[in-house]
């Protein structure tokens, strides 16, 4: 069995589609997988144990004309490979017209208004799971491709394996051992309104950094590396920024050791839960029924109470700017955190549900 998964991003999405691989793989254990994958993200799959294989999808340089005969060699090469089965789980015209182009035996894909039918990418496939209702997780939305195939759904592996090099790099550069508990704080988000203020981060670390074992590590991009300054400085010596240097690797290993992880709503957040990390997560314009982190929804703070909650836009237009994030409070977001923590009397820690 040679198969075919499309998902080639975001790094949040691609979390999420894992399990149907690891679960094609533990049904399948002889079959051959690969992945279309964006360029920018092979490094969470090209040495992952249960693929065989990546097609890279490079989307910033195919959007020149003159590199478009590198579409057609890939094409080419998905072709070779004669897939049984190709499974489209972006949803999206471009990576439907791959699934189809890609001439497996049997194509399958998603048939919801995230996936499948917002650009018309339905039309490309041979066999799609009923519609999920409005509110279904991503990870469960995918996931309803496999009954289709005869695979079972269970939560028996593993959703991102350990990466030794990685785990060793970390160790060997910043040396986190020891008796320290590690919060890891995730500053940054795709867009403005998803970020809750970087000084309310920074309010936070200062309320926590009375628990006397408490470090903290800011991960991220470069361009976040401000944030993490500004973090930094309000517990200089406890406050570890890392935003900008690590690898993806990296940063998997660094929320693999985490106690907590305090996030807005972006990729590295979805790390934390295939992780089973505890998370402490700030919502404003997106809906954590759809994108949360998956099995910790009573996790995520999110003010509901204005009407335009969630109003899945990539720009604020509400009167009071951004007020959707800014009524969590740094003290209140603290006191969720010790009570994560264990520090709050007769709290218990946050419980990980599956």
């Amino acid at each position: 069995m040679k198969i075919l998964i499309l998902k080639p991003s975001s790094l949040g999405d691609v979390i999420h589609a894992l399990p149907v691989l690891r679960l094609l793989k533990s049904h399948w254990p002889e079959s051959r997988i690969h992945w279309w994958l964006d360029a920018s993200l092979t490094a969470l799959l090209e040495k992952d144990p249960d693929l065989a294989g990546l097609f890279r999808f490079e989307r910033k340089r195919w959007a020149a004309p003159h590199r478009w005969p590198e579409i057609a060699a890939s094409l080419a090469a998905m072709r070779r490979q004669r897939f049984d089965l190709a499974i489209d789980l972006q949803g999206l015209a471009r990576s439907g017209m791959f699934a189809w182009l890609a001439n497996a035996g049997l194509t399958v894909g998603l048939d919801n208004l995230r996936e499948g039918l917002r650009e018309g990418a339905r039309a490309m496939y041979d066999l799609t799971p009923p519609s999920a209702p409005p509110q279904a997780h991503a990870v469960d939305r995918y996931l309803a491709v496999l009954p289709l195939l005869g695979v079972p759904v269970h939560w028996n592996f593993d959703w991102l394996p350990v990466r030794p090099e990685a785990a060793r790099s970390v160790t060997e550069k910043w040396a986190p051992e020891g008796e320290a508990r590690w919060v890891i704080l995730l500053p940054g988000g795709r867009w403005n309104n998803k970020r809750w203020p970087a000084a309310h981060f920074a309010a936070v670390v200062k309320e926590l950094q009375e628990i006397p074992d408490l470090r903290f590590v800011v991960l991220g991009s470069q361009g976040e590396r401000a944030l993490g300054e500004t973090i930094a400085a309000a517990a200089p010596g406890r406050v570890l920024n890392l935003a900008g240097l690590t690898t993806l690797d990296e940063m998997i290993e660094w929320i693999r050791r985490s106690r907590l992880t305090i996030s807005n709503d972006t990729g590295p957040m979805h790390v934390a839960a295939a992780l089973k990390r505890p998370i402490l997560a700030v919502f404003g314009p997106t809906n954590p029924w759809n994108t949360g982190p998956y099995g910790q929804l009573d996790n995520v703070l999110q003010d509901t109470r204005l009407p335009c909650v969630p109003c899945l836009k990539s720009r604020c237009a509400y009167s009071d700017p951004l007020a959707c994030l800014h009524a969590i409070t740094p003290r209140a977001f603290a006191a969720k955190a010790r009570q994560a923590l264990g520090q709050a009397p007769g709290a218990d820690p946050l419980r990980m549900r599956s």
